[in-house]
């Protein structure tokens, strides 16, 4: 009986699962179908322009054979791009192909739409409008239907409005013939551009105004990093740090330098210490290197007398700070001592003077960017950069009110001060601190001569906080190797490091820098995050 009865519940139940699952169903096709009619567009039979725009067919994005083209294809096989940014007056009247991002899409009525393309930090106004040859009101439709972000072709003649356009880099309008859709974003973004290029300032003006603009911050931005970084700020601060790289290579090239690339798996700790990424390497444990210093000394003993190396750094250390990385990229120089180990300053002094005279010159338009978002003032910095003893930071501390230990190493507050006081003092944020405490430095810092507390070893500053640290080596065997066991690292798994000096090692000395806190100091910016392209700290692996 009972059975029987629940019989009936049983059916209306698997019926009204079964009326949600075709109601689910028919909101999808509908969905579809109204995709599938704007796309459609790039094929209607009734437009006679239709072949002028539409989405790209992906066999023709397959580099197809001139037999097999498209639309696409054909439009623009006989054409050379022209960058958006290369986009002047002296172009007027002239046809163009241009390919960049849908930035903006204002549709005016039926038959006109403006499209703003943006590649590589520039931006030009485009027009499709109905009473251009070869434009249909379906182009137009298909213009302002396209997704923001997309990848899009543009074909169309140069004009030159009466009026100067607002809100674009460059000053001329392309009258577009014909608009192709290379690839497209989703309809809606996770962040939007303008929110992720919007300054502080801006966001507080307008809180003043009572408006609420909204705000992205750091954690969003680093999640959705690949649109995060197409804001200028953002081009500009990775295009300054490729320069970064490029100068620092060709000063040292310039200087008879020869660039290494050494081994990231090593068997021991190269800085000394626990912060090691640690992992079995084929049975053994080994870990990831802290710095190529073992190595880069191996080369100099290798007869290479001066050397450089661009390569990737691991630190394990929980630093949760604005200015340390678990991942970051070492900008490495190792070099044969004549006579001093000033030497190797001097190199560190004409090198950044080099850099930073040319970055200056070289990367205005990026550091304007960068500027707009994240507001600074241009590094201050002498021709020859100014050297201080340890024992002069230390006393200069004193005398303003700061005690330190004059046998240990500064700490963060520590540092800002002494920046504030040398920039008050001096005139300049870049400067170099030497003749450090033997204590606080790595087991292979070769001591002083005339004061075994202190060391051949040096630190450089920018705005207040340390970007470089350097110091003449230790090339004799046997005190390496009483160096190294006096800093509790076990001799044993630095065997074939300190094995290398004795078969004959020069007097050498070197130094190391992060390019990211290279780019942060210079240009202002208050987290090393901002020039990571995809940062790696104790909380983030991803993306």
């Amino acid at each position: 009986m009972s059975s029987e009865a629940e019989e009936p519940n049983l059916s209306k139940k698997a019926a009204k699962k079964e009326a949600a699952k075709l109601e689910k169903l028919r909101r999808r096709q509908e969905a579809a179908s109204l995709a599938s009619s704007a796309s459609s567009l790039s094929v209607d039979e009734e437009d006679p322009h239709s072949s002028n725009y539409g989405d790209v067919p992906l066999p023709e994005l397959k580099s197809c054979s001139q037999a097999d083209a498209g639309n696409w294809s054909r439009a623009v096989a006989s054409m050379v791009r022209t960058q958006v940014g290369a986009l002047t007056q002296e172009l007027k009247e002239k046809e163009v192909l241009i390919r960049g991002r849908a930035h903006t899409i204002r549709p005016v009525g039926k038959n006109m739409a403006f499209l703003v393309v943006r590649k590589k930090g520039f931006t030009v106004q485009c027009l499709a409008a109905t009473q251009s040859m070869g434009v249909s009101r379906q182009m137009v439709k298909f213009v302002a239907g396209l997704n923001r972000e997309s990848i899009v072709d543009v074909i169309g003649v140069v004009s030159v409005p009466g009026n100067p356009i607002k809100g674009t880099t460059q000053q001329v309008e392309i009258q577009v013939r014909k608009l192709y859709c290379v690839n497209k974003a989703m309809p809606t973004l996770p962040i939007n551009i303008e929110d992720a290029a919007r300054s502080d300032v801006e966001i507080e003006n307008a809180l003043q105004a009572g408006e609420q603009l909204p705000r992205v911050n750091q954690d969003t931005r680093l999640n959705f990093r690949v649109i995060d970084i197409r804001t200028p700020a953002n081009q500009g601060i990775f295009r300054i740090q490729s320069q970064v790289g490029n100068i620092f290579r060709q000063f040292l090239l310039s200087e008879d330098f020869v660039e290494i690339h050494t081994p990231k798996l090593i068997a021991g700790s190269s800085e000394g210490g626990s912060a090691v990424f640690k992992l079995d390497y084929k049975g053994q444990p080994a870990c990831l290197a802290q710095s190529p210093q073992l190595h880069k000394q191996m080369s100099i003993c290798g007869d290479f007398d001066r050397v450089f190396e661009i390569g990737a750094v691991y630190r394990a250390e929980d630093s949760y700070t604005h200015r340390h990385l678990c991942e970051f990229t070492g900008l490495d120089v190792e070099m044969e001592i004549e006579k001093h180990y000033s030497e190797v300053m001097d190199i560190v002094d004409r090198l950044f003077v080099t850099m930073f005279d040319s970055l200056n010159e070289r990367c205005e338009m990026e550091l304007e960017a960068v500027a707009r978002q994240y507001p600074f003032e241009p590094l201050k910095y002498k021709p020859n950069t100014l050297r201080l003893t340890f024992e002069e930071g230390v006393q200069m501390l004193k005398d303003a009110g700061v005690e330190v230990d004059p046998l240990g190493d500064l700490n963060t507050e520590a540092e800002r001060k002494l920046g504030q006081l040398v920039l008050e003092k001096y005139g300049t944020e870049f400067y170099i601190l030497h003749r450090y405490p033997l204590a606080v430095r790595p087991f292979y810092t070769m001591p002083c001569y005339d004061d075994s507390l202190y060391s051949n070893s040096f630190d450089v500053f920018i705005r207040g906080e340390e970007i470089i640290s350097g110091a003449q080596r230790i090339h004799v065997p046997a005190f390496l190797a009483e160096r190294a066991q006096a800093c509790g690292i076990d001799v044993n798994t630095i065997s074939t490091y300190i094995d290398s000096f004795r078969y004959g090692a020069p007097p050498h000395g070197g130094f190391g820098v992060g390019l990211e806190r290279v780019v942060m100091l210079f240009c202002g910016l208050g987290n090393i995050r901002k020039t990571s392209l995809f940062p790696r700290d104790p909380q983030r692996i991803a993306p």
